[in-house]
């Protein structure tokens, strides 16, 4: 039996007086459905097993390019961060892994994975950090990591990549997403194809030691912190590199990373295509990288990547199983209300993808019918799927609604009472 750090009694109490209203609900839904020729508990059934990971650092404040203001009880350490994920996945019933980030989360594995299976969690993916300076650490990464023109600041930065699969190997993982900022701000500050060798050279490095049933996952940034040009600018880049690397190499879609307007959720369907899709990091923006909760923008986007996703899942699309794993940066809302929302909106996506008549939108497709091909897609996304949502979440013993949950447990305040206050300090993500 696992742990728990809501008295599930708060949550039983909150649920009960939901309960009657949702079974309504439910039902009523469920006639809808049936006019449709859809059965409501085959959707609930796939929903449920629906599961999202989230990210360590997903659970602290984040902060701006200007300034950070910390929030209440914030997480210590990873260990705090793991107590905050638990909360998360046991309200949500959507949440069992968590994604760590090196080194700010370098612990003892050991206790790594004792403390995590205290809840019941296990690990997805890792990160590395080869954005930002750690301490102590001997070459600086401001000109680069993998793409730096220096051998022994690259050489650095492929030994941190390895740790990182030794420290996934002990915790039960099996993948590394590398992310770099390698890039340059102005004109003629690098030779575009010398550093892109360069960082190929050192990520053959890296997918030399991976293991046989691991993955390696590249994620593409079109900007940010390098202005000017990036060494791994955009899905075609990405693509190529997936497949100079070999096939446990796959492409890392991250929604914010993307210029404004780009179709993505056709870059999913041709990586899905040419089996290089790796997985995503979900969030949302209305700018740039934003890194808001995950369909508070354009709820529509998301649901069309998910459209992808189940036509990839129906037709059983060769090498088709993406990772999925939350990104976000809360700069002014409670991080762990957040990532309960942001959970149960990708949820909500995959649900609404579901109902999609794919029969009737292949025969619109195939005759042309521009409007009523897009009509099945607005009729699938128009339903309100919340019951079906929160059915998955109370059958696993979960919150019907668990922001109403968290807020009656108090356990904010809780833990603001045990963990110190931090100070303001300067920009940037915990």
């Amino acid at each position: 039996m696992t742990d728990q750090l809501i008295d599930q009694s708060v949550v039983d109490q909150t649920n009960d007086k939901a309960r009657d209203a949702l079974d309504a609900d439910y039902v009523h839904l469920g006639e809808q459905l049936a006019r449709r020729g859809i059965d409501i508990d085959a959707v609930l059934e796939k929903v449920s097993a629906y599961t999202v990971a989230v990210p360590s650092w997903g659970v602290g404040t984040g902060g701006t390019r200007f300034a950070k203001f910390p929030g209440q009880g914030e997480p210590r350490d990873i260990f705090d961060k793991l107590e905050d994920c638990a909360v998360i996945n046991q309200l949500t019933r959507a949440t069992p892994s968590v994604s760590l980030h090196i080194p700010w989360d370098k612990a003892d594995p050991n206790r790594l994975k004792q403390a995590a299976s205290r809840f019941g969690l296990g690990f997805d993916a890792m990160n590395s950090n080869t954005f930002s300076d750690a301490v102590g650490q001997k070459h600086s990464y401001k000109y680069g990591s993998l793409a730096n023109y220096a051998k022994e600041t690259r050489q650095q930065a492929i030994e941190h990549n390895l740790e990182c699969i030794e420290i996934g190997q002990t915790i039960g993982s099996k993948a590394l997403t590398v992310w770099i900022g390698d890039g340059s701000n102005f004109p003629g500050q690098v030779n575009f194809t010398k550093v892109f060798e360069y960082y190929l050279d050192a990520m053959k490095d890296i997918y030399a030691d991976l293991p046989d049933d691991w993955k390696l996952f590249t994620e593409h940034k079109m900007y940010e912190p390098a202005f000017y040009s990036t060494v791994v600018q955009d899905w075609g880049t990405n693509y190529l590199i997936a497949t100079e690397l070999g096939e446990k190499a796959q492409c890392l879609v991250d929604l914010g990373h993307h210029a404004p307007n780009v179709n993505i959720e056709m870059i999913v369907a041709r990586l899905i295509q040419f089996g290089k899709l790796g997985g995503f990091h979900f969030n949302d923006s209305k700018y740039g990288d934003d890194d808001l909760d995950t369909g508070s923008i354009d709820p529509y986007r998301l649901f069309l990547v998910f459209n992808e996703l189940v036509d990839a899942e129906l037709r059983k699309a060769k090498r088709f199983a993406p990772a999925h794993m939350l990104d976000q940066s809360h700069n002014v809302t409670d991080p762990i209300e957040s990532l309960i929302r942001s959970a149960n909106e990708v949820r909500r996506a995959y649900a609404l993808a579901l109902l999609v008549d794919r029969q009737k939108l292949a025969d619109y497709q195939q005759s042309n019918d521009a409007l009523m091909a897009s009509e099945s897609l607005k009729g699938a996304f128009r339903t309100d799927v919340e019951p079906i949502l929160a059915k998955a979440r109370l059958n696993a013993n979960g919150a019907i609604d668990p922001i109403a949950a968290y807020r009656a447990a108090g356990y904010r305040q809780k833990v603001a009472a045990i963990r110190p206050a931090v100070a303001a300090g300067g920009g940037g993500i915990v």
